[in-house]
């Protein structure tokens, strides 16, 4: 008796399932297909901005960004620099402000005319219906610039799929130790 309803069930099974997907046909041999983003729990699109201060400490016992590759011998940029960071953000300009997440990754000195790091990192969140979730920025900052653009090229959590910019603008830096505080403002399309 079930092996009548076999083929059935099959019939079922495949008429349902391409519903809710497309294969996509071609030299591909049919690889990728389309999904409804209902099938991943997407909900409608939405525009968020976040504001928080990331704190660059190169100095003392205990630094938040740590020099993995030096810069080459005869640049007056640091060009060929690479730092690795676990920078706080905090919601205030000053260390003792609340922690909301760090910044991972690192950035490295790409320019040989001017202070231009290439910027790799995301943003992880420690606080809220925002923890561990992340935000990335992959991007240029011409560190003497008053405000540099970053674009946001994904992130994860409640931030998949996300899409938008960062803007960057020094709020201190002391030349001496190297330190910095950094305001970010984050503008992210995500569901």
């Amino acid at each position: 008796m079930a092996r009548r309803f076999l083929p059935i069930f099959i019939f079922f099974f495949f008429f349902i399932s391409s519903f809710s997907t497309t294969p996509v046909t071609g030299e591909n041999g049919g690889f990728a297909r389309s999904l409804d983003r209902k099938l991943l729990g997407l909900k409608k699109e939405k525009l968020s901005h976040f504001r928080f201060y990331w704190h660059d400490i190169v100095s003392g016992r205990n630094p938040s960004a740590v020099l993995v590759v030096p810069p080459a011998s005869n640049t007056s940029t640091g060009f060929g620099l690479v730092t690795m960071i676990d920078d706080p953000l905090t919601l205030g300009p000053k260390m003792s402000s609340k922690l909301v997440g760090k910044a991972q990754g690192f950035y490295a000195s790409a320019s040989q005319q001017e202070l231009g790091l290439l910027m790799v990192m995301n943003f992880a969140f420690l606080e809220g219906k925002y923890n561990g979730s992340t935000i990335t920025i992959l991007g240029r900052n011409t560190v003497f610039s008053a405000v540099r653009e970053m674009p946001v090229i994904g992130g994860s959590g409640l931030f998949r799929f996300a899409r938008g910019y960062v803007q960057a603008s020094t709020h201190s830096a002391d030349f001496k130790t190297g330190d910095a505080v950094v305001e970010y403002n984050v503008y992210v399309l995500h569901y």
